[in-house]
């Protein structure tokens, strides 16, 4: 038990060396730490399938093809904000002007969305290579005032030092924290986009060759 409590405390500790230590920037590097957990939430819930490749709307909009209720086409995937329904309508906007401006058509749109997402998540990439940055801003800055401490009282007590020492150290580990997430739910997220808008690209232009000349002769 008693191994238990030391265990604990020590734990209590580092944590208490970790806010506390790292001064004003590592009080900064623990904000950043919890808006990159606030964007990872909201990245997870908004890029994935459902939003971008729906099959309920996938579904209904082959079915409509199937039918030839094109109007009835236009007016669902109006209503609905996944990326499916976005490069179709663009695409079945331009039918009155042939096959050829539906395809631009539809791959505008589909540029345009990748895009937007692909600069949504950048804000990722952004923090992911500002932290260590941070960090290694604390790290000079502690070991500029362990120097001044050396020269103010030549030979210091190692406790005179512990307090400069401990912000380099801490904010250098705060900057890798901050980072190593960042990046690793940016990676996964641009995986993500690159994956299920090609998916549904292909998906896209599959639905509107029907409308290709050839096969209506």
């Amino acid at each position: 038990m008693t191994d238990v409590n030391m265990l604990a405390a020590e734990n209590v500790n580092f944590l208490r060396v970790l806010v506390v230590e790292g001064g004003a920037i590592g009080w900064l590097l623990w904000g950043i730490s919890v808006v990159v957990v606030a964007l990872a939430i909201h990245y997870f819930i908004t890029i994935r399938r459902l939003n971008i490749l729906p099959a309920p709307v996938l579904d209904q909009v082959r079915e409509m093809f199937g039918a030839k209720q094109f109007r009835e086409a236009i007016d669902l995937t109006a209503e609905q904000n996944d990326f499916l329904s976005y490069t179709i309508h663009a695409a079945l906007a331009e039918a009155p002007h042939g096959y050829g401006a539906m395809e631009r058509a539809m791959e505008e749109a589909a540029e345009e969305r990748t895009t937007k997402m692909l600069r949504s998540i950048e804000w990722l990439n952004l923090i992911g290579n500002i932290g260590p940055m941070l960090g290694l801003l604390g790290t000079v800055w502690g070991m500029i005032g362990a120097f001044f401490t050396i020269v103010q009282l030549g030979s210091p007590d190692p406790k005179a030092l512990a307090g400069d020492i401990g912000v380099a150290l801490v904010t250098t580990l705060l900057g890798l924290g901050v980072s190593i997430p960042a990046l690793s739910v940016y990676a996964v997220m641009r995986n993500r986009i690159d994956a299920l808008t090609s998916e549904a690209i292909l998906t896209a232009q599959e639905l509107i060759s029907t409308f290709r000349p050839s096969r209506k002769k």
